[in-house]
């Protein structure tokens, strides 16, 4: 009979094998940039193996894997597609300018291990969930599956309203106010964070997952105030004519109407 330290091993070992790996065929190909595909694809095989590895309720591990299964490799698929034939990141770019011939290393412990280390602590739910028989799926979970339904809508259109603009000539410059991204700034960025907070719900039903709030918790923070909005908010309100106007009349990150600007008021 397996428990959470037999799940949490297994998961840790599984993660630093698909972290290393990324990062050698990084070297080899001069880019950086594909851990952010394996992203999306680490958190399936952290689902997976939590499956193989745990023996708790059957339809509540299921649930999960599917769930997990269907995020990421959506994103994995988005990401690829959105980055083929594409430079490495400007991220990366500038750290292998400052780094040197440090570069390799670097990236090792910087970028792929502290990815893995992050994947590792938001994943803890579904770790936590997959060794407790009881209870089955409730409505907890039921709530869970529509809150990372919901996620799931807004990650999938937000990125293909904002690849079909940025396909469009015309928009070169201009800002994405349309679609969702007509009441959020981020639709994707919400998105992720409800997939997480439901996926948190339906591991929760299984009392010890409840400690593994810190997943989502971390999740939200990254997003929010780390390597997500904040990033990028940075940068476009630099490069980006009128993005201003934008944030003065779109919310940051809840989806909500448009504010009219306070003259019309």
């Amino acid at each position: 009979m397996s428990g959470h330290l037999d799940v949490m091993i297994g998961v840790a070992l599984g993660i630093a094998v698909v972290m290393v790996a990324t990062w050698v065929v990084s070297l080899v190909l001069g880019n950086a940039s594909i851990v952010d595909i394996v992203w999306g694809a680490g958190f399936v095989v952290v689902a997976w193996s939590a499956r193989i590895i745990g023996d708790g309720n059957a339809d509540r591990v299921d649930l999960l894997t599917a769930m997990v299964t269907i995020w990421g490799l959506r994103l994995a698929g988005y990401l690829l597609w959105r980055s083929w034939g594409q430079d490495e990141d400007f991220r990366y770019q500038s750290m292998r300018r400052r780094q040197g011939d440090r570069f390799p290393i670097r990236s090792l412990v910087t970028v792929f291990g502290l990815q893995g280390l992050v994947m590792f602590v938001v994943s803890l739910p579904i770790q936590l969930a997959a060794t407790p028989n009881f209870p089955g799926i409730g409505w907890l979970a039921v709530g869970g599956v529509a809150i990372w339904g919901v996620g799931l809508f807004f990650e999938t259109v937000g990125d293909a309203q904002l690849a079909r603009f940025k396909a469009d000539p015309s928009n070169d410059g201009a800002v994405m106010d349309r679609g969702l991204w007509r009441y959020t700034r981020h639709p994707n960025y919400f998105g992720d964070v409800c997939v997480w907070w439901g996926i948190f719900l339906v591991a929760a039903e299984a009392s010890d997952a409840r400690f593994g709030i810190v997943g989502p918790a971390l999740m939200t923070f990254m997003l929010l105030r780390v390597s997500g909005v904040a990033m990028l908010e940075r940068g476009l309100l630099k490069r980006r004519d009128g993005y201003g106007d934008y944030v003065a009349r779109t919310s940051t990150f809840f989806p909500r109407p448009v504010r009219k600007p306070a003259h019309d008021v």
